[in-house]
C-alpha cells in the first residue's frame, strides 16, 4: 500500500516497513516504528509513538503525546456478532500509554457508534477495553484487566490486574478494584473493591490523599460509604442522608448523582 506523502507531516518519522493508508493523517513529529500498520481514515497527533508491530484500524482519531508499545491492536471490529461492518469510530485522547498487546475496539450502531478514551491514561499490558466503552482520564488498568461493552469509567478509577468488568456496568470516579475482582454491578465514586464477590471493601482514602483530598473530605466520604454500606439503609434512604452529607461537602455530589441513575444496581 503507498504512502501520501501529503498526509504525512515531513517532521513525522515512518519506518520504512511501516505501512500507512492513503487516507490516514500523520501529524507532526509523530514516530511510527518497524512493521507497524496504520489503516483507513486514521489521524494520529502530534508527538504520538508507535513502536514496533502496532496495528491501528480505520477510523480511529489518536490526540497528542501518546505512546503505543508494540503487539497493540488498536480500532479493531468489535466482537459483537451483531456487528455487521457498520461504520464506527474509537476516539483516544492525550498523553496516554498503551503497553504491550492492548486490544481497544470500536463501537457499535447499537450504542453511540462509539469507542472513547480521554488523557493520561495508562493501560498496562495485555488490557482490553471492548466495544461502545467511555473511559475519563487519569486512570489506570493494571495487566490483564478486562472491560467488556457498554461500561462507562469515570475519572482516576484503577481496575487491578486481573480485574474483568461486566458488559454496561459504570465505575465512577477515584474507585479502586483489587487484583481478581470479578465486576458485575456497578461501583460507586471512592468506593474500593476486592475479590471474586466484588465486597465492598472501604473507601479508596490513600487514592484520594495522592489527588489532594483534605482529612475533612475524606472523613465525610467515609461517612457517605458508611450510610450507602454499614447502616443497613436502602438505597433510597442512603441517598437522602448522602445528601445532607453533601450540604457542606460538594465532593459527595458526584456520588449523589451516580447512585441516583439507575443501571445495572451498585455493588452492596
Amino acid at each position: 500500500m503507498k504512502q501520501n506523502q501529503s498526509n504525512i507531516h515531513p517532521t513525522a518519522t515512518v519506518h520504512t516497513s511501516a505501512i500507512v493508508d492513503n487516507s490516514a493523517v500523520i501529524s507532526e513529529n509523530v514516530t511510527i516504528g518497524p512493521f507497524c500498520y496504520v489503516g483507513e481514515n486514521v489521524v494520529i497527533g502530534a508527538e504520538t509513538v508507535l513502536e514496533s508491530h502496532v496495528v491501528v484500524k480505520r477510523d480511529t482519531v489518536i490526540g497528542k503525546k501518546n505512546h503505543f508499545f508494540q503487539f497493540c491492536s488498536i480500532g479493531e471490529d468489535c466482537q459483537d456478532k451483531k456487528y455487521a461492518a457498520e461504520p464506527t469510530r474509537l476516539v483516544i485522547g492525550d498523553n496516554n500509554v498503551f503497553r504491550e498487546s492492548c486490544t481497544i475496539h470500536r463501537g457499535t450502531i447499537q450504542d453511540n457508534s462509539l469507542t472513547q478514551i480521554g488523557n493520561n491514561n495508562l493501560l498496562m499490558v495485555n488490557t482490553h477495553l471492548a466495544h461502545d466503552c467511555m473511559v475519563g482520564d487519569n486512570n489506570i488498568f493494571a495487566n490483564n484487566a478486562t472491560v467488556a461493552g457498554h461500561v462507562h469509567i469515570g475519572d482516576f478509577v484503577i481496575l487491578g490486574g486481573m480485574t474483568a468488568v461486566h458488559q454496561f456496568c459504570h465505575i465512577g470516579s477515584h474507585a479502586f478494584t483489587g487484583g481478581g475482582s470479578v465486576i458485575l454491578r456497578d461501583v460507586p465514586p471512592y468506593v474500593m473493591v476486592n475479590g471474586l464477590k466484588h465486597i465492598p471493601q472501604t473507601i479508596n482514602s490513600e487514592g484520594l490523599k495522592r489527588r489532594g483530598f483534605d482529612a475533612a473530605t475524606i472523613m465525610q466520604i467515609k461517612r457517605a460509604y458508611k450510610a450507602l454500606y454499614r447502616q443497613n439503609l436502602t438505597v433510597t434512604e442512603a441517598i437522602a442522608e448522602i445528601k445532607e452529607l453533601a450540604a457542606a461537602t460538594p465532593e459527595l455530589d458526584m456520588l449523589v448523582d451516580f447512585l441516583s441513575v439507575p443501571n445495572r444496581g451498585i455493588i452492596r
